[in-house]
């Protein structure tokens, strides 16, 4: 584990080492993926938050620096920040910010059902700037073994997402990983 700056002032904020990034990035390439948003991605995503009943939903590639929302469902309108700011969720954000790097990296699904139980991720950025209480997210792992990205949810409220949220949500992640193999061996 490293910290990875840029870091909000006043807090030290964990985030996985990432060993697998440049090869990652080079596979996403190969696939056409991760460098911008993909219009099936959004609307996996729209059914995604649908499904779960919760106000963000995202296909998230991500990089040595950054990841991208390549399917974002997020509200319309503005979020206030805990800062007193007004925020929107954008197609990108920092390594370290989220919950998605630790998915990537573990290659294991993550159930936060209240992210301030975990002081771990209680100190993310996406806590104050987005009001992120609880995640769910699962990775896309290839049949090779590599994790491409994640498939996630999450809300402003803490929830439990139960058994029936996690078999769903790494459902979808298979799914999702299927359709992106098929579409290597169709190019």
């Amino acid at each position: 584990m490293t910290y990875d700056p840029p870091r909000p002032p006043g807090r030290l904020l964990l985030t996985p080492e990432d060993r697998d990034a440049p090869a990652r990035v080079r596979r996403l390439r190969l696939l056409g993926l991760g460098d911008h948003p993909e219009p099936a991605f959004d609307a996996l995503a729209l059914r995604l938050a649908q499904h779960a009943q919760a106000p963000y939903a995202m296909i998230t590639f991500i990089d040595e620096h950054r990841q991208l929302f390549a399917g974002l469902c997020a509200p319309d309108a503005p979020v206030r920040a805990a800062d007193g700011t007004e925020r929107r969720m954008g197609r990108h954000l920092a390594r370290a910010y989220g919950f998605c790097p630790h998915v990537v990296v573990r290659r294991k699904a993550l159930v936060l059902e209240d992210v301030s139980d975990y002081p771990r991720f209680a100190g993310n950025p996406v806590v104050d700037e987005f009001g992120i209480r609880s995640y769910l997210g699962a990775p896309l792992v290839d049949s090779a073994g590599d994790a491409l990205g994640t498939v996630c949810v999450a809300d402003v409220t803490p929830r439990p997402w139960g058994r029936t949220g996690l078999m769903s949500i790494k459902a979808t992640a298979a799914d999702l990983t299927a359709r992106i193999e098929r579409r290597e061996l169709l190019s």
